[in-house]
C-alpha cells in the first residue's frame, strides 16, 4: 500500500515536471531571454518615421525571431533579434515625439527609417 502511494506521488511529480518543461520555450527559440532583453531596451530606434513623425511599430508574426537590417557600405547588413512583443495597452501614446531624430534626407541604414519590428500577440 505504501509503495502504491509512493508510485502515484512519483508519477504525479513526473507529470508536473513534464508539463512545466513543455512551457520552457513558449516565447521564441530564444526562450525567456527575449522578455528579459525587452525590459532592458526600448522597442524603438532613435529615429522617427518621416510620414508619422514618431517611431512606427511594424507587427510581424509571433514566430518571427530575426530581422535583417541593411546599410550602405562595406559589410553593413546584419541580422538582429526581435525581442519586443505587441501587448495591450501599447506604451506608445499620442503626443510630441520628443527626443527622436528625424529621418535623414539620405538614410544610410534601414534603422534610420523609423520602422521597428515588433512580434505580434500570441
Amino acid at each position: 500500500m505504501k509503495l502504491k502511494k509512493l508510485l502515484v506521488v512519483g508519477l504525479a511529480l513526473a507529470a508536473l515536471a513534464c508539463a512545466t518543461r513543455a512551457r520552457a520555450f513558449d516565447e521564441t527559440h530564444y526562450g525567456h531571454g527575449a522578455r528579459w532583453r525587452a525590459t532592458m531596451r526600448p522597442w524603438h530606434s532613435y529615429y522617427s518615421s518621416a510620414k508619422y513623425g514618431q517611431p512606427v511599430a511594424l507587427v510581424v508574426p509571433p514566430t518571427a525571431e530575426l530581422q535583417t537590417n541593411y546599410g550602405w557600405g562595406s559589410v553593413a547588413s546584419r541580422m538582429t533579434r526581435i525581442d519586443h512583443q505587441f501587448q495591450r495597452p501599447w506604451p506608445m501614446g499620442r503626443g510630441t515625439p520628443a527626443g527622436f531624430l528625424p529621418t535623414p534626407a539620405w538614410p544610410s541604414d534601414t534603422r534610420q527609417l523609423g520602422v521597428n519590428y515588433i512580434r505580434g500577440p500570441w
